[in-house]
């Protein structure tokens, strides 16, 4: 069995890919939509090298029951020799003939991800992450689509509530969808999302003050639809987070993509 644990460990790491993003959405809670190719490939390429390498080795090293019945050949006698250590334990680790033992517990990511694949990032990763802005300055912006109310990212609106010298939000109603999260023991709460660039490792967080509505557990999915209440000076830290003033709130399930690309 030590013989083909490298090819088996491939396989699974291979079918763990293919899971994810052959039959389902799953993937989009670790990378971009536009990254889906790359993990088919990756995943078909990998279990390919799988079934190769096992039937080499297979044939490179046939079962020693099939030589039972060969016959024995004399043996030469040796003269003694003083034991040597071998090199591999006199580094302080351990090679068997199927590779470094420590390579097995790449089996339990593998398998995690094969048959019980973590959630996308919530409120945990979010109260984590430090406020972050855009470092772009007060300035003007494009005018926002007619009628209302107008669909935005969180990431859009707090940069037009931060940084917008045209105030091209006064006046207009906004709906925005995220997850809860929690300010302390004085009831605010925010509509977060987090935002990626290349996948869920570089995520961070944007959010958006929910005044008017009580707030639902945490990490609850939710769409708000409000009118945006300018707070602090243009550009400064008082101007962050921004504020909404919700006119109504609605639960709805988690989208295919929880994740705003910058």
């Amino acid at each position: 069995m030590r013989r083909y644990g490298g090819p088996v460990l491939l396989c699974l790491v291979g079918a763990a890919a293919l899971r994810i993003t052959l039959f389902g959405d799953l993937y989009l809670r670790y990378v971009q939509a536009a990254l889906r190719p790359y993990l088919i490939a990756s995943g078909i390429a990998l279990i390919l090298l799988g079934v190769t390498t096992a039937v080499l080795r297979t044939r490179t090293h046939p079962d020693p029951e099939d030589d039972e019945n060969a016959p024995e050949e004399p043996e030469e006698p040796e003269e003694p020799e003083e034991p040597e250590e071998p090199e591999e334990e006199a580094h302080g680790h351990h090679h068997g003939p199927a590779g470094p033992r420590i390579a097995w517990l790449l089996t339990l990511p593998a398998l995690a991800l094969l048959l019980f694949p973590p959630p996308a990032l919530g409120s945990y990763s979010a109260g984590r992450e430090a406020a972050q802005r855009a470092a772009q300055g007060v300035g003007t912006f494009p005018a926002l689509p007619a009628g209302n109310p107008v669909e935005l990212t969180l990431a859009a609106f707090s940069s037009r509530a931060i940084y917008d010298s045209g105030r091209s939000l006064t006046g207009r109603t906004v709906r925005m969808t995220g997850f809860v999260t929690h300010g302390g023991d004085d009831g605010t709460w925010y509509l977060t999302r987090l935002m990626v660039t290349c996948c869920a490792a570089d995520a961070t967080t944007s959010k958006v003050e929910i005044r008017g509505e009580d707030a639902p557990p945490t990490d609850t999915w939710v769409t708000v639809t409000g009118t945006w209440h300018p707070k602090g000076k243009l550009g400064s830290d008082a101007a962050w987070p921004p504020v909404l003033d919700a006119g109504s709130l609605k639960t709805v399930r988690q989208p295919s993509d929880p994740y705003e690309t910058r």
